[in-house]
């Protein structure tokens, strides 16, 4: 905790060792199922953005300094990110400005406090959460003008909508998806099934250790490793498409609910219990086959 405080720089903004404890075991209760172990919790500990969450959540706690530095680093990029959801610059600046209350907050009285950026929970960009808050603002702008439309005059302008349940999408470049994509179907045998146990089947480190007959540290490592390969490959991919290297990191800052890519067409299989006893049983056989592929 005292490490992960120090990495955070919390306490430059008045962000006291105990709020920032308060926050993790916050993020713990909300991610962590029921029963986790230390392991667990400190392994998403260590994944959070730790100096990102104890900003947001300064700043939440109303500490002026925070919000300076808040706006210096993130203001200019809410506008571009504006400009790329509402494609029309007045629409843009709008919008980005009808933001900014909900992200400083409010005094709700008795000393409580409103403020959106108390819900960020570090486990990804800060720019990608408000990225996300600003597209979803956008949103709710559609739905409410639609409803002070009457059909009728949209009849009369020839611009109903094909479906009433139309909504805006959040623009994603193409290339981030396709660069994604090829990086999953690139993934050996064995990073799938770990991917797909921990990931999408939602077991724990222990779970996928005790299964393998390997030390859960080596499970931790081998996630962490693959992610970071990953995360390597797709900016390659990218580079490679086109974006400079400023271009394809802020792309990767992208929400991954915005992403078009079926993960179960790269893990068509759920990593159930038969699986793993596959992966023990080729391993006890020594026939060098590795981790069934899900």
């Amino acid at each position: 905790m005292a490490e992960l405080y120090q990495k955070s720089g919390g306490e430059a903004f008045g962000f006291s060792r105990e709020q920032f404890a308060a926050a993790l075991k916050e993020v713990a209760a909300k991610y962590l199922p029921e029963g986790s172990g230390t392991r667990e919790r400190d392994q998403l500990y260590r994944s959070l953005r730790v100096e990102e969450l104890a900003l947001a959540r300064a700043c939440a706690a109303g500490n002026e300094m925070a919000w300076q530095a808040f706006l210096l680093r993130y203001r200019a990029r809410l506008y571009e990110i504006a400009g790329g959801i509402a494609r029309e610059d007045s629409a843009a600046r709008d919008l980005a400005d009808s933001i900014y209350a909900e992200l400083y907050g409010t005094e709700t009285g008795e000393g409580g406090r409103k403020c959106k950026l108390a819900s960020y929970t570090g486990r990804g960009s800060l720019e990608g959460w408000l990225r996300t808050v600003m597209a979803q603002e956008f949103i709710n702008r559609y739905r409410r003008q639609r409803r002070l439309v009457s059909l009728d005059d949209d009849d009369e302008k020839g611009d109903r909508l094909a479906s009433a349940d139309a909504e805006p999408t959040v623009a994603v470049d193409p290339r981030v998806e396709t660069s994604t994509d090829e990086a999953l179907a690139a993934l050996s045998a064995d990073d799938r099934f770990l991917l797909a146990a921990y990931y999408l089947d939602g077991r724990t480190l222990a779970e996928i250790s005790r299964q393998l007959g390997v030390h859960e540290s080596t499970i931790s490592r081998k996630l962490d490793r693959v992610a970071k390969s990953l995360r390597k490959q797709i900016l390659g991919a990218l580079l490679k498409r086109g974006m400079s290297r400023r271009q394809a990191e802020e792309a990767l800052a992208v929400d991954v609910r915005d992403l078009q890519v079926n993960l179960r067409s790269h893990f068509p299989q759920k990593a159930g219990p038969g699986a793993f006893s596959e992966k023990k049983a080729e391993a006890q056989a020594g026939d060098g086959a590795g981790v069934a592929e899900v």
